[in-house]
């Protein structure tokens, strides 16, 4: 695979980020995001009384409705919607409003490539909006790998499909800004390095997914700090973009 890419980009390099807060006036919280033509819009519900079923009461509940751009959900959505439900799970406070529910519905809009990570980037974007209790924030990054072994960020969905294997992962944001003071440390564990979620899809050694690990938390310093940019921007359909 070439160092170029169909549309320009070198192989680390992002598509142009764009997000807006506060999008939706009957919701708690909400934000769309964009990576390029991908975008998605999350919008946050609650904290509503009662948990769902199978849910453990003295905790907060997190439920994620997926809403595809058009025809019905299938077994890719249901999968997006575990993996957006147990990421959200562990980035927030449920100790603060036990058995509550707070619904977090994620709608297509457009889809050319890393809809998961853009997903999840919209979702924790939302729930600040909401002003959810979060013990850190997180960004989310794709990371896929070529028949060669070459690897690239932030997929096109043509990329996508020509790629062996691919790899989303979730890092947290620096906690700098979003921790108070001495809170670095979560269940007594640094959380600067460490990573969130990580599903790893096609075939991938342990050598190709440990480079797509490295390449992604680079990637996702440049997210990070779009993503505090976005959040300080605390007018309604206020928008920031970075190449």
């Amino acid at each position: 695979m070439s160092s170029e890419r169909d549309d320009g980009r070198k192989p680390s390099q992002l598509r142009p980020l764009a997000c807006s807060r506060n999008v939706l006036n009957r919701a708690h919280g909400s934000a769309s995001w964009c990576q390029g033509d991908t975008k998605v819009l999350a919008a946050v519900y609650g904290p509503k009384p009662g948990t769902k079923k199978n849910e453990n009461p003295e905790k907060a509940c997190i439920e994620v409705l997926w809403k595809p751009k058009t025809g019905q959900i299938g077994k890719a959505e249901r999968e997006y919607e575990m993996i957006l439900k147990k990421t959200l799970q562990s980035i927030c406070v449920l100790t603060v409003n036990p058995n509550t529910t707070t619904s977090v519905i994620v709608q297509v809009v457009h889809d050319d490539g890393s809809l998961l990570t853009c997903a999840i980037n919209a979702a924790c974007a939302a729930l600040v909006d909401a002003g959810m209790p979060m013990k850190h924030l997180a960004v989310a990054i794709c990371c896929c790998l070529a028949e060669d072994g070459y690897v690239i960020l932030d997929p096109t969905k043509l990329e996508e499909q020509k790629m062996k294997g691919f790899t989303y992962l979730v890092f947290p944001n620096s906690t700098q800004s979003v921790l108070p003071e001495g809170s670095s440390l979560v269940e007594g564990k640094p959380i600067e390095h460490g990573i969130i979620t990580s599903v790893t899809h096609g075939v991938m050694s342990v050598e190709e997914y440990l480079d797509c690990l490295d390449r992604g938390r680079a990637a996702c310093e440049q997210l990070s700090g779009f993503l505090r940019r976005s959040l300080k921007l605390h007018l309604p359909g206020d928008s920031s973009k970075a190449g």
